[in-house]
């Protein structure tokens, strides 16, 4: 293995120590284990730092659209005479695998129906509760989150493709911080975009060994849904991940995530046609109009004169932290496939394409399950909370024909998410901590691989799984913060571009 940076040596030593704390039961640091600490400060963060979250996201979409629509829009993330390296479907499921594919799976049910039960200023099992679930559902995983991830694929691709900077988060921010990124204060910006990837990407993946276990306990009964079944499907995948780790960007991950996406369409229009198909398009067509025009509200809405309310905590500026969190990963994963692109086709693409496909997702599988609920009294909900939310997806299956073959095909679906996710993951976390290498060697990959998927494991097993999530939304403090100074670096960069550009033409 090549010499190694400061941010690979670093980053290794503190996710171990990290995952080691874990492992410390509650009778030996009764106040001071991993659990109570990162609840303690977590909950700290969101109760006085929600406001600042909430801002950020709205400002990095807002930023986003304006870039698109300026005269920014025509610059290339490359050399002029550079094209993309990956045609318009390849790119999209590559970055919508990495992005969001996992989740959308896990939570296409389960969150409209949390929704549903208990939305905010509302009485739940209600029309208006209905229409409501799927506005919101619809904001978590809409324009927002890929907002998010588009300032750091932006900042990533341009300084690194057209400026000839390193692939790290810290080179971006070179136009406002001059040669301090070349020193401590870049290994540390660094380091906390690779903590919250590791911990963020291991929290999914154990999610995904989750809901993969639910779905087999109810399809075979042998099989139980326990922490065993758990570590077996976590070791399979995991050799097969770091297999398709080993065969490079352009075969393991790229024909991986073109099969997630012909699976995850099959699933949908079976779905969409053999369920209850004109109440499904219909709340797709009326929620994509709601939440266009609630949007603005939506944005910056919080409930400052019902302190007891805790739902915005709970649900959006929880999820505008995770996705801040997952944007190191995401968006240098979208830089290195997006090269040759303009921002305005980067922006639009990144935007529009996934946040319209969620929608559709989202309006298929939740508003299915709340059609189940409202029109034919089936217990979706009761479970849901039985069995846990894992088994939302296969409790709607269950409903329809061919629920066994359903079924098989959605846990196929999850495990290539949980597969080109890991990949993705290692891909990233090698870039990061070799200085940006665009083909990060294969031991540094292997290296993130078995970390990744040890804590994933480790923490199934102590029960700490929640503890890993909320370490790394606790990571996405200072990040938004170092999010925020990308835009104004990015900004002062393409200024001193388009002034160059014009004295010279």
């Amino acid at each position: 293995m090549k010499k190694l940076t400061p941010v690979f040596t670093v980053s290794v030593l503190f996710t171990a120590i990290f995952i080691l704390w874990g492992l410390v039961p509650e009778t030996i640091l009764p106040k001071g284990n991993l659990d109570s600490v990162t609840a303690a400060v977590q909950g700290f963060i969101l109760e006085k730092f929600g406001w600042f979250y909430l801002l950020s996201a709205s400002i990095f979409l807002i930023f986003t659209i304006m870039l698109a629509f300026s005269k920014y829009g025509s610059i290339r993330l490359g050399k002029d005479t550079d094209r993309p390296e990956y045609s318009y479907l390849s790119w999209f499921a590559m970055l919508f695998s990495a992005g969001m594919g996992i989740g959308l799976v896990f939570w296409g049910v389960a969150e409209p129906m949390y929704h549903y039960y208990s939305p905010p200023f509302l009485e739940g099992q209600t029309p208006e509760a209905a229409r409501a679930a799927m506005r919101y559902s619809f904001f978590h995983w809409g324009l927002h989150p890929w907002a998010i991830y588009a300032v750091i694929g932006i900042a990533l691709a341009y300084f690194q493709f057209r400026k000839g900077a390193p692939g790290v988060i810290s080179s971006t921010l070179r136009p406002i911080l001059g040669n301090k990124v070349d020193g401590p204060l870049g290994v540390l910006i660094d380091f906390i975009a690779v903590f919250a990837t590791v911990f963020g990407v291991a929290t999914s993946l154990g999610l995904g060994a989750i809901q993969i276990s639910g779905g087999l306990s109810g399809l075979f009964d042998g099989i139980e849904n326990n922490f065993t079944t758990q570590i077996i499907i976590i070791v399979i995948v995991t050799i097969l991940f770091m297999l398709s780790a080993q065969t490079g960007l352009n075969k393991g991950i790229k024909y991986l995530s073109n099969l997630n996406i012909i699976l995850a369409i099959s699933l949908l229009l079976f779905l969409l046609f053999v369920g209850p198909s004109n109440f499904i398009m219909d709340l797709f067509t009326t929620t994509i109009g709601s939440y266009l025009q609630n949007l603005p509200s939506m944005s910056f809405r919080l409930s400052p004169f019902d302190q007891e309310l805790t739902w915005f905590q709970d649900w959006t500026i929880f999820y505008w932290a995770w996705w801040i969190a997952w944007a190191p990963f995401v968006g240098t994963f979208i830089a290195r496939i997006s090269r040759g692109r303009t921002i305005r086709e980067f922006v639009i693409g990144v935007l529009a394409v996934p946040t319209l496909f969620g929608a559709l997702w989202f309006s298929v599988f939740g508003g299915t399950g709340i059609f189940l609920e409202f029109f034919e009294a089936k217990p979706i909900m009761e479970t849901i909370e039985q069995q846990g939310m894992e088994v939302a997806l296969f409790t709607v299956f269950e409903n329809f024909p061919f629920s066994t073959v359903l079924s098989s095909l959605a846990i196929f679906l999850i495990s290539t998410f949980f597969i080109t996710s890991a990949d993705s993951a290692t891909f990233v976390l090698g870039m990061q901590t070799t200085n940006g290498s665009l083909n990060p060697p294969g031991k540094v990959k292997f290296v993130w691989g078995i970390i990744q998927s040890a804590s994933a494991a480790i923490l199934l097993w102590t029960g700490g799984l929640e503890a890993l999530q909320r370490a790394s939304i606790i990571a996405a403090l200072p990040f938004t913060i170092i999010m925020l100074l990308i835009v104004l670096s990015l900004t002062k960069s393409f200024k001193e571009e388009v002034i160059h550009y014009e004295k010279n033409s």
